[in-house]
């Protein structure tokens, strides 16, 4: 139920609805807004925060470690890989121009994949692929400079039981938590209505307008209904829970974090058997998350928790191969839901003449988000609205 001052001032004459304050969803009212400032747009989000990934993620700016490309490269073809690839570079141009990269809190302490001595067979092949991958990465990354073995700098990380290590020199790590601030309070200021704990239950597509002509979407919430011209989903992660028929689960990627450690050696951000494990540090903390592959079926789940059987993994792995000459102690831990597919591209269209969805990151959230959310407001505007 609503009061006549709500209805009156924040759900009459919608323009456009956006479902979901991640990144995707505020690139995408961003650029809205930019593009045509006089839209009334309203973003619904169902947490106090956005409740996905995006405030929830480790903050590596990367667009993929070798064995992972190699994997996408098996698992699909190679220039649908190399588009991909493309589009996560771009994001991450298009991130940087959108937040500035004080706001970001980038740090350019390059990337890198690690190879315990138990995977000498793994690792040649990655080896092997080193120099081709550069060569086809030139157009889009600007060098052939890009991946390189680095084994010299496994004692300098401090690193334990790792036997080789390639590193990417176009990899960086940001502060998720200053990007999505400084990205609200960005939006905010277009004149975007950003409407927290709002959770929308389900939408009823082609309804006739309360204003205007033509047909729009009616939004249902726990407590009432609007009507808007144009839906935008960008929950990722959570879309089956609208869409049940879209090819996007939720999968949970659960993380820990140290307490500050004295010397730590660590810097920049690290991968570890195809990127199912990431690590980097936070000034003098570690971040580290991952191990979803020891359980894929019940980390398909919308549920944010955290499982013993991962915990412990992550304990064991931080002890024994991040950490081995330091102590530590754990400060936090936390899951994020994320959204993923058959595919690996992210899904950009319109599923009738009124709602589209721009979602799909695959865990790629920080290089793909800015680009899906951007693509999917283009979709909107060439609609003529």
């Amino acid at each position: 139920m609503l009061s006549f001052w709500e209805r009156e001032t924040f759900f009459t004459n919608v323009d456009v609805c956006i479902i979901g304050a991640g990144l995707v969803g505020l690139s995408a009212a961003l650029q809205l807004k930019q593009k045509e400032p006089p839209l009334n747009i309203i973003v619904a989000e169902r947490a106090p925060l956005p409740y996905g990934a995006s405030s929830r993620n480790a903050g590596f700016a990367c667009f993929g470690s070798v064995s992972e490309i190699l994997e996408d490269i098996r698992n699909s073809d190679e220039q649908t890989v190399l588009a991909l690839i493309e589009k996560r570079w771009k994001g991450l141009q298009l991130l940087k121009k959108n937040v500035g990269e004080e706001n970001l809190g980038i740090e350019y302490l390059g990337g890198n994949e690690i190879f315990l001595d138990t995977e000498k067979e793994f690792f040649e092949k990655c080896s092997d692929e080193i120099n081709a991958l550069n060569k086809n990465l030139k157009a889009i990354i600007g060098s052939e400079k890009i991946f390189s073995n680095a084994d010299e700098k496994i004692a300098e990380f401090g690193l334990g039981k790792v036997e080789h290590l390639i590193h990417n020199g176009f990899e960086a790590q940001i502060n998720t938590g200053k990007m999505m601030k400084t990205l609200l309070q960005k939006v905010q200021q277009h004149g975007v209505q950003i409407l927290f704990g709002l959770k929308i239950e389900n939408i009823f597509d082609e309804v006739p307008l309360s204003f205007g002509e033509g047909l729009g979407v009616r939004l249902q919430t726990n407590d009432f209904n609007f009507v808007a011209k144009k839906v935008l989903i960008c929950t990722n992660g959570f879309a089956n829970q609208l869409l049940p028929n879209i090819d996007v689960k939720p999968a949970r990627a659960q993380v820990l974090i140290t307490k500050p450690i004295r010397n730590l050696k660590i810097k920049g951000t690290f991968h570890y058997q195809a990127g199912f494990y990431y690590f980097r540090n936070v000034g003098d903390r570690v971040l580290f998350g991952g191990g979803r592959n020891l359980a894929f079926e019940e980390e398909t789940t919308a549920e944010i928790a955290l499982t013993d059987l991962i915990q412990k993994q992550l304990d064991k792995i931080l002890k024994e191969t991040i950490l081995p000459k330091n102590e530590f102690e754990i400060d936090m831990r936390w899951s994020g839901i994320m959204g993923v597919g058959n595919e690996k591209l992210p899904i950009v269209k319109w599923l009738n003449s009124s709602t589209a969805v721009a979602l799909r990151c695959n865990g790629m959230g920080v290089a793909l988000g800015s680009q899906t959310g951007t693509d999917g407001a283009n979709l909107i505007l060439e609609s003529g609205i």
